[in-house]
C-alpha cells in the first residue's frame, strides 16, 4: 500500500538512537547536552500548544518543571543531532482537577502547571493526536507508551522483586535474580472485510451513539495474521473470509498495540453477533460509506480521524488500498 505510512504515528522517519541507550556516559553527556530537549506527560497526555497548528512541546533539560518529574528521563531519540527525553509529571497534582473527564472516550480536559505558560497544556492524545505533524505524533505515541509500560511493570515477574529502569529507559532490571524485561507491543489486527460493494462494521458496548468502526482483535500465540482476522470476525459476527492480506500498521499506544490493518474477503454474509465480543455488526455499502464520511448519515457516525480504522476506509473509498 503506496499510503502505508501516512497513518497517524507513523512514517517521520526519527532517529530513535538505539546505539547509545547502553551506554550511560553517553546518555549523561545527552542529559546535560543544552542542545538536548525535553517532552512532558502528564498521566499519559503530553505537553501541548493547543493553539492550532498545534505543536509537542519541547522544553530545555534545565527547566524548573522537571523537577516534578517522578523517574529518571526515557530517551525517545535525537532531532537533527540533538537527544530528546519524555518526562513523565504524574506525580504533579493540578487545583481543581475535575476527576470525572479523566479516563472519558476522549477526555476533553486540559491541564495547565503552574511553571510553565498558559499557552502550553497536557491534552488527551486521542483528542489531539490530528493536530500534530508527523514527528510530533511519533514522539508522543512513543513516549506515552514506554512511560504507561513503566507504571505497570515496577516489579519483576520472574521472582516478584523490585525493577529498576535501565538502558536509558527501554529495559527493567531486577536486581535480586537478574532477570530483563523489556517494553511489550501487543499485535492486534483491524479488518476491512469486504463483500461485494459493502464493508462489514461493527461497534463495541459504551462506545458514543452511532459509532461504528472496523473490526479488530489480539493477535493470539502461535497465530498468523491471516489466521488472526478469519477467526476473529467469525467469533464475532459467524462471517468467513478468505483471502487476506496486508494493508498498513499503526502504533496504537492506549496503551500498547500496534494495529495491523488486513483485508479480507468475506465468503458469507450472514450475520450472527456474539454479544459477549461487540454489540452489534451490519454491512455498509460504499455509497452509504460516502454519505456517513459526509456527516449525513441519520444513524452511523464516520470512523474517528487519526485511527488507522479512517485511513483504511477512506483508501476504501477512494480506491487507493493498492
Amino acid at each position: 500500500m503506496k499510503q502505508a505510512e501516512q497513518v497517524t504515528f507513523g512514517g517521520s522517519g526519527l532517529d530513535r538512537a538505539g546505539e547509545i541507550r547502553g551506554d550511560a556516559g553517553a546518555v549523561a553527556r545527552a542529559i546535560t547536552d543544552p542542545s538536548s530537549r525535553a517532552v512532558l506527560f502528564w498521566r499519559g497526555k503530553p505537553l501541548i500548544s493547543p493553539a492550532r497548528p498545534a505543536g509537542l512541546v519541547r522544553l530545555p533539560m534545565d527547566h524548573p518543571v522537571l523537577d516534578d518529574a517522578e523517574a529518571d528521563p526515557i530517551l525517545l531519540g535525537r532531532e537533527e543531532g540533538a537527544a530528546v527525553f519524555a518526562y513523565d509529571l504524574s506525580a504533579w497534582a493540578p487545583e481543581s482537577l475535575d476527576q470525572s473527564q479523566l479516563g472519558a472516550f476522549l477526555d476533553p480536559s486540559e491541564q495547565r502547571h503552574p511553571d510553565l505558560p498558559d499557552d502550553m497544556a497536557f491534552a488527551e492524545l486521542r483528542r489531539v493526536m490530528t493536530w500534530l505533524n508527523p514527528r510530533d505524533a511519533e514522539l508522543a505515541a512513543t513516549g506515552r507508551a514506554i512511560i504507561s509500560w513503566h507504571d505497570i511493570h515496577g516489579f519483576c515477574a520472574r521472582c516478584g522483586h523490585a525493577s529498576e529502569i535501565t538502558n536509558a529507559g527501554w529495559q527493567r532490571s531486577c536486581p535480586d535474580c537478574g532477570a530483563s524485561h523489556f517494553p511489550r507491543t501487543d499485535p492486534v489486527v483491524i479488518m476491512l472485510i469486504t463483500h461485494g460493494n459493502s464493508v462489514l462494521m461493527g461497534r463495541s458496548p459504551g462506545w458514543p451513539q452511532g459509532m461504528y468502526s472496523l473490526l479488530a482483535g489480539f493477535v493470539e500465540p502461535g497465530e498468523t495474521l491471516e489466521a488472526a482476522v478469519r477467526r476473529e470476525v467469525f467469533e464475532e459476527t459467524a462471517v468467513k473470509v478468505g483471502e487476506v492480506g496486508y494493508l498498513a500498521s499503526q502504533p496504537w499506544p492506549f496503551p500498547a498495540s500496534l494495529m495491523f490493518g488486513c483485508w479480507g474477503r468475506a465468503t458469507s454474509r450472514e450475520i450472527e453477533v456474539d454479544p459477549v465480543e461487540i454489540e452489534d455488526a451490519l454491512w455498509v455499502s460504499r455509497e452509504d460509506m460516502m454519505t456517513i464520511f459526509a456527516g449525513e448519515h441519520p444513524a452511523i457516525l464516520p470512523a474517528r480521524k487519526g485511527a488507522i480504522a479512517h485511513f483504511l476506509l477512506e483508501n476504501w473509498l477512494a480506491d487507493t488500498l493498492d
